[in-house]
């Protein structure tokens, strides 16, 4: 069964972190996109997920250590739109579900591909 609780929490913290992280001086920080946030059940830490597309793996490690640093404004902004009491604590990571897609469709093309030719050379 669903929390709702838990689901509308998640659903407010990724409406709210992409303007928290607008309010940022950084300019990296300031076009991330938000993907999806997980809470844990006692709403104690959230993992938030963000698109990585276009983002080297270098500018990933540069912008989670910047993230890290700013972890605490993003919290503050999150109590102050809510008026939570408390709020969870951020862990953030870069998405890569989009990635894997894309290859996986790949490699259903070269499959179908494959079996088309396979398909012409009996024929």
């Amino acid at each position: 069964m669903k929390n709702i609780k838990l689901e509308r929490t998640q659903s407010l913290l990724k409406e709210l972190i992409p303007m928290a992280l607008a309010n940022l001086n950084d300019t990296r920080l300031n076009s991330l996109n938000v993907v999806e946030v997980k809470c844990s059940k006692g709403k104690y830490s959230a993992q938030v997920f963000l698109e990585s597309s276009f983002l080297t793996t270098h500018e990933q490690a540069e912008i989670l250590n910047q993230l890290k640093k700013a972890r605490n404004l993003i919290k503050e902004y999150c109590l102050e739109e809510t008026g939570w009491f408390r709020c969870p604590n951020f862990q953030f990571f870069f998405d890569d579900s989009l990635e894997r897609e894309n290859r996986l469709d790949k490699i259903f093309h070269t499959i179908a591909l494959e079996k088309e030719k396979r398909n012409n050379n009996v024929n």
